[in-house]
């Protein structure tokens, strides 16, 4: 399984302002921190800001921040806000699939296992999990 780059930014995003919470960042910060086009970052907060996990400061001094604590915010869900767009595999969409051994084909199912047992682990994770050494996590990102 691989995980889209809106899920990896977004995991780097989150990451980067909850090793520095409670204080404000910018995009620029974390774009300069991870080598990752501000736009690409900017439509990634806007999404997390629209799904309660990003909270923004618009103006002079502003920024982004953690909509609520860290150890609320479930890896689980979070992937699922990235990856719920685009299914593991073709057959998974009824809409699009084009596979003709669907209807003998026991992957689908085989999948559905794995995948259900992936998000059950992230499930009892959360960033707070993620960023228990903050200190380290910054002093990589700055060095």
């Amino acid at each position: 399984m691989r995980l889209s780059l809106f899920t990896d930014y977004a995991f780097r995003l989150l990451i980067h302002v909850a090793a520095r919470d409670p204080e404000l960042v910018t995009i620029t910060q974390v774009s300069e921190a991870y080598g990752i086009p501000r736009n690409h970052l900017t439509k990634i907060a806007h999404e997390l800001g629209r799904a309660g996990y990003l909270e923004t400061v618009r103006g002079r001094g502003g920024g982004m921040r953690l909509a609520r604590p860290a150890g609320e915010i479930s890896l689980g869900r979070l992937v699922r806000l990235g990856e719920g767009r685009s299914p593991l595999v073709e057959c998974f969409d009824r809409a699009t699939n084009q596979c003709v051994i669907t209807p003998a084909c026991s992957l689908k199912h085989m999948l559905t296992e794995a995948c259900n047992a992936f998000y059950a682990v992230l499930d009892h994770r959360t960033l707070a999990d993620v960023v228990k050494r903050p200190r380290e996590l910054l002093n990589l990102l700055e060095n």
